[in-house]
């Protein structure tokens, strides 16, 4: 009978096999290769070969002196911009909710998501072209009223607003479909017992809508934090300039520099795994704090 079984359920274990497979390939195997954070590796003797280092990339990551700000700056723009830009999907989410008009609420959505479709180098690319010296248009509108124009590229304080803001501006409509569906799935006899006893909207919000969608508020929070320290290379690289380094420089720039322009392997490896095992404790931190506040948690 278990044979049968077996053979019943066949083409599903193929079917299983295809992500598993991929999974070990491109997850797992690739593993290995954090042991060049221990080995004076050479690309001639090769990862098995190379002699072992200890811990003598993370003794020198700890004492050179750029180590503080970029640990700074990584830990300052991901903490803003999760305390920032974490609401504002939920609040879109809450306000298409609240649109009754079919059309009204495609149109805002469409409108919302679309720039979440656009390339990191297309959006950069509008920034530099909105606050230019020369020909950007807010320096435009700031001599159009008497004023003079102002170097933003050239101040190292304007690089965490512009990227902050612009994150929310692109990532906010897509990230609140997750809230949109959870919405969906409310009860709308809740709907109904609170217009019995004369809620308002706000009211309906805060008592129903809220509670409902709490659950995957805290299951998405604990996932954000546990990317503290994993800031998208990209966009922040693509702002950089010598003006603003050192509120720029972040670890995913400086592992970029050392590991691929500097070709110091080892090192960066040691970066980035100090980079993960910190992410790794924030979010198992994290976890167990929402599971003591609320209840809700990823294990």
């Amino acid at each position: 009978m278990k044979v049968k079984k077996q053979k019943r359920y066949i083409q599903l274990y193929l079917l299983m096999a295809i992500p598993f497979v991929f999974v070990v390939i491109f997850n797992y195997v690739p593993m290995f290769g954090i042991t060049l954070a221990f080995k004076d590796y050479s690309i001639r003797k090769g990862i098995i070969a190379s002699p072992w280092a200890g811990f003598k990339y993370f003794r020198q990551l700890f004492t050179i002196p750029i180590f503080p700000t970029i640990l700074k700056n990584t830990i300052v723009l991901s903490l803003a911009g999760l305390i920032i830009g974490f609401p504002f999907p939920i609040l879109l989410a809450l306000c298409f909710n609240e649109v009754k008009r079919a059309r009204v609420k495609k149109f805002l959505q469409t409108l919302t998501f679309a720039p979440y479709f656009i390339s990191t180098v297309v959006v950069v690319s509008i920034l530099f072209q909105m606050f230019s010296y020369r020909y950007g248009v807010v320096n435009s509108v700031i001599k159009f009223f008497g004023g003079s124009a102002v170097n933003f590229w050239g101040e190292g304080g304007f690089f965490r607003p512009v990227y902050i803001l612009s994150g929310i501006w692109q990532t906010a409509g897509y990230s609140s479909i997750l809230y949109i569906a959870a919405l969906s799935s409310v009860d709308t006899s809740l709907y109904e017992a609170a217009a019995i006893d004369g809620a308002t909207r706000f009211q309906k919000v805060l008592h129903v809508d809220i509670p409902c969608i709490l659950p995957t508020i805290v299951i998405s929070l604990v996932l954000s934090a546990g990317n503290i320290l994993s800031i998208g290379f990209e966009k922040v690289y693509l702002m950089q300039n010598p003006a603003n380094y050192t509120t720029s420089e972040i670890i995913a720039t400086y592992v970029y520099k050392t590991g691929i322009e500097q070709a110091q392997f080892s090192f960066s490896t040691a970066v980035g795994l100090f980079n993960s095992v910190v992410n790794c404790i924030v979010l198992l931190i994290v976890n167990k704090v929402a599971d003591k506040i609320s209840g809700t948690s990823l294990f």
